[in-house]
C-alpha cells in the first residue's frame, strides 16, 4: 500500500544523505517535496501540514547543524514525526481484554469494508494465539446471507457462533448472544453489526441501541484502506456518535496510496490496532507505529519478519530438519518445504517489503524477474518428480528433465535452474551443518507455538537492539551467521545489504542476452 508514499519520500530523502551541511534553503527545498509525497498519497491536509511544520522546526535547529551526518539526521526526524503521527512507538495498541468474561468486542463500520471476514480473523486469531474461548454473533439483518456467510468462516476458523433464529432483530440477537456467552463459559463475544452504503441515522441508532444492550469493553471500526480520504470522515462521525475504541484497517496488501492509515489516527485519536493484509484467515499483523514507519521510509521491519518466522514454523518439521542438516543431507523434499516457507510468510514481494537494505533498484530487478508463482512453479517441478528423485537429483538425466518439464508444465531450463539453486544451497546448508556452537538448533530448534526463535535475551525482549543487530549485518550473536538470511527459518540467504542472494530462487538479477 505505501509503494508510491514509499518511492516519493525515498527520492527526496536520499538527495539530503550526500550533503555535507544543509542549509534553511535546503530543508525548505525537502519539505515541499514531501509534503507534495503526503498529499498525493491522500493525507488529510491539516495532518501533513502539522507533520511539515515539526520536521522543519527540528531540520533546522541545533540538532542538524551540530550534527556530522546532517541529511541522516533530517532522515531520522522525519521517521520520529512520522512514528508520532500514526500513535507513537510506545503505545499499546493490542486488543484489550481486561474485562469481565465474556469480554464484548463490537465491529462497526460501512458495507464492503470486510467487517464479518475481520471478525473471523480477530477471533481465530484470539484462539489460537490468546487461547482464548471465543464465541461470534451475527447481527446483521438486512444484507442477505450476511448471518451464513459469518457461519461459513466461524467453521472455517474452528470458532463457535450463535445459532441464527429467523426474524430475530438485531437488539435481540446481542441480548441473546450475550446471555448465551455468559452460560457458555466464553470468554470473549464478538458483535458482528451491520453495515450501511453510506452513514445514516437508522444506522446509528441501531448501532447504539445495540452498544447500550452489549456494553461492549472495545468497540472496533472497520475501515477499507482503499476508500482513502473518506475513510478518516468515516471513522471521525462513527467516533463522534459510537465511541471507537481502536481502527482494523482492511485491504493493506491493495494498490491504495496509504494516506488513511497516516491521517486517521491523527484525525480521531483513535489507535490502528490491527492491518488486513490479504483475504486469508492468517492474513492479520498487528500495527506498531515504529515499524510501519520503517516501512514507509524503505528501513524494512525486520523484526515483524522475525515474528512472522516462528508463527508460520512448524517446530516438529524443524527439528527433522535440522537433524538431517547436521548429517549433511538436504535434498529437494527439504528444498520444497524451504519455499513453502516462504509462502507461509507472506511471498517474495512481503519478505522483500520487510528486508531493510533492499533499495527500490533491487527491488524493481527481483519483480521483474522473481514473483510467487515462480516459487509455485517450482514446487511443481519438485513434487513432479519420483521420490527416488527428489533424494537423489543426480538421477535426473535429459529424459527425465523432460518428463518432469512436462508433469509440471514448465520448461527444461527451470528444471536446470531449480537444481543448481539446489546444489548451491545444500553446499550452504552443509558448511553451516559443519559450524560449532549448535548453529542447526538455532536455526530450526527453536522459535514455534509463535514464539521468537532462540535469541539473546538482550535482542528477544528488545526489537530495537535486533533490528539494530540484523541491519548491521553482524549476525545475532551465538554462532548465528552474518546476515539476516541465516538467522531466520525460511531464509536461507546471506548478507543484508542489498537484495540477498540466497533467497530460495532468486536469480543474480542479470537478464538473459
Amino acid at each position: 500500500m505505501f509503494d508510491n508514499l514509499t518511492g516519493r519520500l525515498g527520492d527526496v530523502l536520499s538527495k539530503l544523505k550526500g550533503r555535507g551541511s544543509l542549509g534553511e534553503k535546503d530543508v525548505d527545498e525537502a519539505m515541499r517535496e514531501v509534503r507534495r509525497a503526503l498529499l498525493e498519497a491522500d493525507v488529510a491536509l491539516p495532518v501533513a501540514k502539522s507533520f511539515i511544520d515539526k520536521v522543519r522546526t527540528r531540520a533546522i535547529g541545533h540538532e542538524v547543524l551540530k550534527s556530522v551526518t546532517p541529511g541522516q539526521q533530517v532522515i531520522k526526524i522525519v521517521h520520529d514525526e512520522l512514528v508520532e503521527m500514526l500513535g507513537g512507538a510506545e503505545a499499546d495498541t493490542s486488543i484489550s481484554l481486561r474485562a469481565a468474561a465474556p469480554v464484548v468486542l463490537m465491529m462497526v463500520g460501512l458495507q464492503g469494508s470486510g467487517k464479518t471476514t475481520s471478525t473471523a480473523k480477530i477471533a481465530k486469531r484470539l484462539t489460537a494465539r490468546d487461547k482464548r474461548k471465543v464465541m461470534m454473533a451475527s447481527l446483521d439483518t438486512r444484507r442477505p446471507a450476511a448471518q451464513e456467510q459469518l457461519k461459513v468462516l466461524s467453521e472455517q476458523a474452528g470458532v463457535a457462533t450463535l445459532p441464527i433464529v429467523a426474524g430475530q432483530q438485531p437488539v435481540a440477537i446481542a441480548r441473546r448472544a450475550v446471555e448465551a456467552a455468559r452460560l457458555g463459559g466464553f470468554d470473549v463475544l464478538m458483535l458482528d453489526t451491520a453495515g450501511r452504503i453510506h452513514i445514516d441515522e437508522e444506522l446509528m441508532g441501531e448501532v447504539a441501541e445495540v452498544r447500550d444492550v452489549a456494553n461492549p469493553h472495545e468497540t472496533l471500526l472497520v475501515a477499507d484502506s482503499l476508500t482513502g480520504q473518506d475513510a478518516v470522515n468515516v471513522a471521525e462521525q462513527f467516533n463522534a456518535r459510537i465511541g471507537v475504541t481502536g481502527i482494523v484497517l482492511t485491504r493493506v496488501d491493495g494498490d491504495g496510496r496509504g494516506g488513511a492509515a497516516l491521517s486517521m489516527r491523527a484525525v480521531t485519536g483513535v489507535p490502528i490496532k490491527l492491518l488486513g493484509t490479504g483475504e486469508k484467515m492468517d492474513a492479520l499483523e498487528d500495527f506498531r507505529a515504529d515499524r510501519v514507519a520503517g516501512r514507509i521510509l524503505g528501513m524494512g521491519d525486520v523484526v515483524s519478519l522475525v515474528e512472522k518466522a516462528a508463527e508460520s514454523f512448524d517446530t516438529e518439521k524443524a527439528e527433522k530438519m535440522a537433524e538431517r542438516l547436521r548429517k549433511g543431507q538436504f535434498d529437494l523434499d527439504d528444498l520444497a518445504e524451504q519455499l513453502r516457507q516462504m509462502g507461509r510468510m507472506g511471498g517474495m514481494k512481503g519478505l522483500l517489503g520487510m528486508l531493510p537494505g533492499v533499495g527500490k533498484a533491487q527491488m524493481q530487478a527481483a519483480q521483474a524477474h522473481m514473483n510467487d508463482g515462480t516459487i509455485k512453479r517450482q514446487i511443481a517441478i519438485v513434487t513432479s518428480m519420483t521420490k527416488a528423485e527428489r533424494a537423489n537429483p543426480k538421477l535426473l538425466n535429459a529424459s527425465r528433465k523432460k518428463r518432469v518439464a512436462k508433469g509440471s508444465g514448465t520448461e527444461v531450463q527451470e528444471i536446470n535452474r531449480l537444481l543448481k539453486m539446489h546444489r548451491q544451497m545444500a553446499d550452504m546448508m552443509k558448511a553451516m551443518g559443519r559450524q560449532k556452537g549448535g548453529m542447526m538448533s538455532k536455526l530450526f530448534g527453536g522459535g514455534g507455538g509463535g514464539q521468537m526463535p532462540d535469541l539473546p535475551p538482550e535482542l528477544a525482549n528488545d526489537p530495537k537492539a535486533l533490528q539494530k543487530a540484523l541491519s548491521s549485518g553482524g549476525g545475532l550473536g551465538g554462532g548465528l551467521p552474518k546476515g539476516m538470511g541465516g538467522g531466520l527459518p525460511g531464509l536461507p540467504g546471506s548478507g543484508m545489504g542489498g537484495m540477498p542472494p540466497g533467497l530460495p530462487g532468486l536469480p543474480s538479477g542479470k537478464k538473459k542476452k
